[in-house]
């Protein structure tokens, strides 16, 4: 009989601070987010902490009451690991150390591990171990205790470097070898999509874990791996996708998030070079979740850092069939209608429908729902970038109602 695998969740407490610039109520739905992270990296929260300061102390964080108090949950409940929603500095991460007898790592560390565990192909990995290097540089010296203070003494005296100076020369070399090793994968990407043809390319972007893959197998007959978490893909998908009689190449892309570490858009940057190079993009939106519009921000960041917010865009929110909405009984006359009261069709009427005519739709992906009208609107948009580069195929692409099906 096969036994059932046991997953042992690292027991894990996660800490944040509400200052001028973070309310309390975005630094719960930041540090909801930090749980989802922490059960991706193989972690349960049993606690979180939080503390309202003007801004973090520069030597521990948080203020010396608040690191006792997590010092002492920490002593009593056997806890392995305190993740921080904030990156701390590698004095703030040794200070910590010194006073906390666990691991402690921040936002930017956990984001790098759950990389390091989903990174499938040679590439990738070599992308995220660029990522933890650069990460790791200034870190060294509060890794391990052996290295905490240089040696001194009888026999000690005279020339040579220290262990922690040939530690960062190691790494060093490390970054340099890896950065050597992407530039010649680049190429060949490069060469590859050179290799493409005059097709027309579109990508899939948006938050992480709004099913951009979903979509991806649901349109091109693919199976991409699809996970109900966060990073389910890192490597870049290219799928050559036939709606009618219309071939184009769609490739699904590593999803965003808010916070993402700037080590991860440098390491990544090639991934992010099928969204540059792209024609059309596709701007998934998880419309269930609460704070979707706070996503839509953070990808249009992402996008503005890459430079590639000029391309044309058609927002797709998906997930139709998991979106609800607050109800206010008739008798309540004291609840204040917000936009988490809002229906999919008073949404409608929103700034999305100002956004111009199929430049926002609402789909499910995993049921379907309203396919025909997304197949419609790709099919209209990859024409009109199809014939404004190859005028005389006009009559092979005709309007998406005339169009034959592809018999393939």
């Amino acid at each position: 009989m096969i036994e059932k695998e046991k997953i042992n969740f690292e027991k894990t407490i996660i800490v944040g601070i509400v200052t001028q610039n973070q309310t309390e109520e975005k630094l719960v739905e930041y540090l909801d987010e930090l749980e989802f992270l922490t059960y991706t990296a193989g972690g349960e929260v049993v606690k979180r902490f939080w503390q309202k300061m003007d801004k973090p102390n520069p030597k521990t964080f948080l203020g010396t009451g608040k690191i006792e108090e997590i010092n002492l949950y920490v002593k009593e409940n056997e806890i392995s690991t305190i993740v921080f929603d904030d990156e701390l500095s590698p004095s703030q991460q040794k200070n910590i150390s010194k006073i906390i007898d666990c691991k402690i790592l921040d936002r930017t560390h956990l984001i790098l591990d759950i990389f390091a565990q989903r990174a499938e192909t040679s590439y990738a990995r070599t992308q995220v171990e660029l990522a933890q290097c650069i990460y790791l540089l200034p870190r060294l010296s509060g890794m391990w205790t052996h290295l905490e203070r240089q040696k001194g003494g009888i026999g000690m005296r005279g020339p040579g470097e220290t262990e922690i100076e040939t530690d960062r020369r190691i790494v060093r070399d490390r970054i340099a070898l890896l950065k050597e090793k992407i530039k010649t994968i680049d190429r060949q990407m490069s060469v590859q999509r050179g290799n493409r043809g005059a097709m027309v390319r579109v990508a899939l972007v948006g938050y992480t874990n709004v099913g951009k893959s979903t979509l991806m197998n649901a349109i091109g007959k693919s199976d991409v791996f699809v996970e109900n978490k966060l990073f389910a893909t890192l490597d870049t998908t290219v799928r050559k996708v036939v709606i009618k009689n219309m071939p184009f190449l769609l490739s699904d892309t590593v999803g965003f998030i808010r916070k993402l570490p700037t080590q991860l858009i440098e390491s990544f940057k090639s991934t992010l070079d099928e969204v540059r190079e792209a024609d059309l993009l596709l701007h998934v939106v998880d419309i269930s979740h609460a704070e979707f519009e706070d996503h839509i921000e953070a990808v249009n960041k992402i996008l503005l850092d890459i430079k590639s917010n000029d391309k044309p865009i058609i927002m797709v929110f998906n997930k139709i069939d998991a979106y609800k909405h607050l109800t206010i009984e008739d008798d309540d006359l004291i609840t204040e209608r917000t936009k988490k009261h809002y229906t999919l069709e008073e949404w409608k009427q929103t700034w999305m429908h100002t956004m111009g005519e199929n430049k926002a739709l609402f789909i499910s992906a995993t049921n379907k729902e309203n396919f025909e009208e997304f197949r419609k609107t790709v099919y209209e948009a990859v024409r009109k970038i199809h014939i404004t580069r190859f005028p005389y195929n006009k009559f092979l692409y005709p309007d998406y109602a005339d169009a034959e099906e592809d018999k393939e």
